[in-house]
């Protein structure tokens, strides 16, 4: 434990971070509600932000070679809490896309600073446990942050305030900790040919995943607010799926190395796509059978784009794992920007609940390609396999944290 005494300040300050970023996303669909605001407006401002968002993975590394990680971090949080205070300044649908773009591009930018930190001070021997450590935060942090909003309230200034004071928090860690401030890192090489090319199926599963999964974050408390639900009950709902996918995402990891991982892809895409038509059609406004139905389907959504990243991993090089990683996390956001803002306006027209529906008509389109490249393809040997990883979706730098924990071996 002494050996990873010195990354507890930046696990600190990635947990305030975390949670802050995850309130903001919910708040912001439920006081958008609140103001009358139309789900396409909502869904155009989280379009907004994966724009963003995909921005400052692309433009951080050059910010941190130019003025280090302490300044870059700075610098972001700093625009990040300024920006959130703006968002209940001025109630404004142009406003808050603009500003939900710049969060987007901070955020991404200070996700990559804390996950090059990480990197820099994680010993290989140790990086199993921090990766570990850093999904329970990632879990804790995300539920947890959601439940200040009935506490504090959706429709005041108070909850905009916490949400401030929380990214400002994250600082304090970050300066105070006894680290000198590490080298940049290595831009990460992003050949997106390449990683089509080794796996087809993971890149296609990845925009399919980034489309309904950003959709879910995103509109999940419009839906829910939609369908008369308390602000308890919206969080309620909204960390249902997220647990849910944090529950059962190792489970299907674990079979998916020993199956053939499509396999596992499929019955996951199948699995999200029934409990999506079962929420559309059989929960109508029923709080007990939301809850369990939008758990199921966040134990079949969300776990998908680790199972594609694996799939691809296996038919990988092993020095292409950062590469294959970092590349698919932008094709998860490409169809991060346009997920949301189709999916709003579905509900705008035909109702809440096609929020699901949108989401069942993508798994069902990706069931047929998975199902398609399953007989061109030969499944990869199971002693050829890669060991599943859980991967976060906050930095491309997240890939070169978690490389080490791949098996050695000769992949196909």
């Amino acid at each position: 434990m002494s050996s990873l005494r010195p990354l507890i300040p930046l696990l600190i300050a990635a947990g305030i971070l975390l949670g802050g970023n995850s309130l903001q996303g919910t708040l912001i669909a439920l006081r958008g509600a609140m103001e009358g605001f139309e789900p396409s407006t909502i869904g155009l401002i989280g379009t907004s932000y994966f724009g963003g968002f995909l921005l400052g993975c692309l433009a951080i590394t050059r910010m941190l070679k130019a003025v280090g990680h302490v300044r870059s971090f700075s610098a972001l949080a700093a625009i990040a809490s300024a920006g959130t205070l703006l968002l209940v300044l001025v109630v404004d649908p142009l406003m808050w896309t603009a500003v939900r773009f710049v969060s987007g591009f901070c955020f991404a930018g200070l996700f990559t600073v804390m996950e090059s930190w990480l990197n820099s001070g994680v010993s290989n021997h140790d990086r199993a446990r921090v990766l570990a450590l850093y999904r329970i935060i990632d879990i804790g942090s995300v539920t947890g942050a959601q439940f200040l909003i009935p506490v504090f309230g959706a429709g005041g200034f108070a909850i905009f305030a916490i949400m401030s004071i929380m990214i400002t928090l994250s600082l304090v860690p970050v300066s105070l900790a006894d680290r000198s401030n590490p080298a940049p890192p290595e831009d990460v090489k992003l050949d997106l040919k390449r990683a089509w090319s080794i796996s087809p199926l993971a890149a296609i599963g990845c925009i399919a995943v980034g489309m309904t999964n950003s959709a879910f974050r995103t509109l999940s408390p419009v839906y829910a607010e939609q369908i008369g639900m308390s602000v308890t009950d919206v969080v309620t709902f909204v960390s249902a799926g997220i647990i849910g996918g944090a529950i059962i995402q190792y489970p299907l990891g674990y079979l998916s190395d020993r199956w053939d991982r499509r396999s596992v892809l499929l019955i996951t895409c199948l699995g999200a796509m029934l409990s999506a038509l079962a929420i559309s059609f059989f929960a109508g406004d029923s709080g007990p059978m939301n809850f369990a139905l939008v758990f199921i389907f966040g134990s079949f959504a969300m776990p998908m784009f680790s199972l594609s990243a694996a799939h691809a991993n296996d038919r990988a090089e092993r020095h292409e794992f950062v590469l294959v990683n970092a590349a698919l996390m932008l094709f998860y956001s490409f169809g991060a920007i346009g997920g949301p803002f189709i999916a709003a306006y579905a509900m705008q027209v035909l109702g809440p609940s096609w929020l699901f529906t949108f989401s069942a008509i993508i798994y069902a389109l990706l069931a047929f390609v998975i199902v398609y490249r399953m007989q061109v393809r030969a499944p990869v040997p199971e002693g050829h396999r890669s060991r599943f990883v859980a991967l976060l979706r906050t930095s491309t730098i997240f890939a070169k944290l978690a490389k080490r924990a791949v098996r050695n071996g000769k992949h196909s």
